[in-house]
């Protein structure tokens, strides 16, 4: 029997051996003793683009919330900021080499600084909670670190 469990952000499989079983009664599944990690096959499967994918559904919440007057001025540019994220991340793995693919994760990253500085704007300004804001710039540093720690495993493959 297989079984998947998702641990840390990375899928991982293990697999259960059955006991043999006496006579009429069923077979027991015994815990898995090690993981062994499932390979990328797309950027959909990177914990880092699924949790910027998030990030955006909540940016777009959140601006909803802003008043009428700031609907094309700081939120269009806080959606286009979060929807870079995603994209930039998608667009990079789908490059040919470690050196493109870590050149769009750090245009990703710096839209989610972007995205940061105007949340922290309008917590400024008054047009959002603390709680709000905080909320989401602590899955922006999530982000940014997961981004980080790929882009300088990319870089150690170059050099």
């Amino acid at each position: 029997m297989r079984r998947i469990w998702q641990w840390q952000g990375i899928r991982q499989k293990a697999k259960g051996k059955r006991q043999k079983a006496k006579g009429n009664r069923k077979q027991k599944v015994l815990k898995p003793k090690h993981f062994i990690m499932n390979k990328i096959n797309d950027y959909k499967d990177l914990l880092v683009w699924q949790k910027a994918m998030s990030l955006v559904v909540e940016v777009y919440k959140i601006t909803k919330m802003l008043p009428k007057e700031e609907t094309f001025g700081l939120s269009d540019q806080m959606r286009r900021a979060a929807v870079s994220i995603p994209s930039n991340i998608a667009e990079g793995y789908g490059r040919q080499t470690p050196k493109s693919y870590a050149q769009f994760l750090t245009i990703a990253r710096g839209s989610a600084f972007e995205l940061e500085t105007q949340l922290l704007l309008c917590q400024k300004i008054h047009h959002l909670s603390s709680e709000n804001t905080n909320t989401l710039i602590s899955s922006i540093s999530e982000i940014t670190r997961m981004l980080t720690s790929i882009i300088n495993k990319l870089h150690q493959q170059l050099s």
